[in-house]
């Protein structure tokens, strides 16, 4: 919501709050200055449990206050330390609870960078429209590297961790060091020069991993790992390349035109030998699982010998244990038998009597047939009879109904030349062919005479 504007005009007589001076006076410092950027150092740095952040901003001759409010503090690419040079872009304000005159910080660079920085925002944006940094085009790292050729000072404390993490890691690989500042005037020129050797001696030294490592610093220390040349050299290089430069929230442009960013040299030692390493876990996880299947192969394995050691016993006692069992088993099947005996028995004579009783009486069954067979033979001569005087009858009317008989008594039937039946001498007209038909046969004719 939008703070109202206050009129500074007031009568000299006139008495104010000072909750009304405050904020006018607020109004009229923001409303005169600009966002500013304002070099100081760092002093009486305190981080609040909120994540705001307060401290002072001074010179030789004068301090002021500063808030980084939690939003603007989650930010910050590097951590604030006290007595730390820094430029902030800053809200000249007044916190009207207290009357104090203090500094609403937008962003902290740290002292004398903003140049560097702003050549960094530059060069990155030029080489990412060329696709130097396409992810189309980064290299996946091979899971068993051979060797790995590493790039950095060898007095660098990089170096001593990369050997350290290799060594615990995966001591096997042999490790190729290419000597090269990593800071100063030279140190661009002689990184590339490094990082090109490493490519061309890749099949002699056996190696598959080029690491370019470096620990922490300010902008200005890794000055040479933002130099176009070293970028251009790295994607030029035919090893894939990890670039472990600085702290986790270091960034530099070698790390856009690595293949793969590591947060520091440490982690990117982890990164090339991670592949023997979950290889080593993955055997321990064999190895364990295998002896663990053995261990129970040799339990059962003992089992079924205790098992069979058990049922072990002479070969005469297991004969006449079976002669034993043999005997019974006779016993039980004769009488078995001779229980199935007896009730079929009585089942076959239970049947007897109900087919006996069940008989049919045939003699009487058939003088009863014979009976209805000269029944139905009667039925059928009458209804034949009555049939054929129904037809003759029937032929009789249909002989009546025929016009052919009608013929026969002298008449005609007189058709068009559609054979349709003219009924009268109207349907006529003179020049038309009909057709007339007697009992005995049909004759076309002419109309060529016509009277009503």
């Amino acid at each position: 919501m939008n703070t109202p504007q206050i009129s500074t005009k007031v009568n000299s007589g006139e008495v104010v709050s000072v909750s009304w001076l405050n904020r006018a006076a607020r109004e009229a410092l923001e409303g005169s200055f600009p966002l500013l950027w304002i070099a100081g150092e760092v002093s009486t740095l305190t981080r609040a449990a909120s994540g705001h952040v307060y401290f002072t901003l001074k010179d030789d001759q004068a301090q002021v206050r500063c808030t980084i409010w939690r939003n603007r503090a989650q930010l910050l690419g590097f951590r604030l330390e006290h007595g730390m040079r820094v430029e902030v872009r800053a809200l000249v304000t007044l916190f009207e609870a207290r009357g104090d005159y203090q500094l609403n910080v937008e962003s902290v660079r740290q002292a004398g960078v903003g140049n560097l920085y702003e050549a960094f925002l530059r060069l990155k944006a030029r080489l990412e429209a060329e696709g130097l940094f396409d992810p189309a085009s980064k290299r996946p790292l091979p899971r068993f590297p051979r060797g790995l050729a590493v790039i950095t000072s060898p007095q660098a404390a990089a170096w001593r961790d990369v050997t350290a993490a290799l060594a615990r890691r995966a001591a096997h690989v042999p490790v190729s060091l290419y000597p090269s500042l990593v800071q100063g005037a030279d140190a661009p020129t002689q990184i590339a020069a490094a990082i090109r050797q490493a490519g061309l001696r890749a099949e002699l030294d056996g190696n598959d991993v080029l690491l370019l490592v470096r620990g922490g610093g300010s902008l200005e220390d890794l000055a040479a790992f933002n130099d176009e040349s070293v970028a251009r050299a790295i994607r030029a290089c035919p090893l894939p390349v990890v670039v472990g430069v600085g702290h986790e929230t270091d960034v530099s442009i070698a790390d856009f035109a690595a293949d793969l960013r590591a947060a520091t040299p440490t982690a990117a030692a982890e990164l090339v030998s991670a592949g023997y390493v979950e290889a080593r876990e993955g055997l321990e996880q064999l190895a364990h699982r295998l002896k663990r299947a053995m261990e129970r192969r040799i339990e059962n394995a003992a089992q079924r010998v205790d098992r069979a050691a058990a049922r072990l016993i002479h070969p005469r006692q297991r004969l006449h244990a079976g002669r034993l069992q043999l005997e019974n088993l006779q016993q039980r099947l004769q009488a078995r038998i001779s229980q199935q005996l007896s009730a079929h028995r009585t089942r076959v004579t239970t049947l007897e009597l109900r087919l006996a009783a069940r008989r049919p009486d045939l003699p009487s069954r058939q003088q009863r047939l014979s009976m209805l067979e000269q029944g139905l033979q009667r039925a059928m001569h009458k209804l034949f009879a009555d049939r054929r005087t129904q037809l003759n009858t029937l032929g009789q009317h249909l002989a009546h109904l025929d016009p052919r008989g009608v013929l026969s008594r002298g008449y005609s039937i007189t058709r068009n030349a559609s054979g349709q039946i003219i009924r009268s001498a109207s349907g006529l007209v003179l020049g038309d062919l009909i057709h007339v038909e007697f009992h005995d046969g049909v004759v076309d004719a002419k109309v060529d005479k016509h009277s009503s």
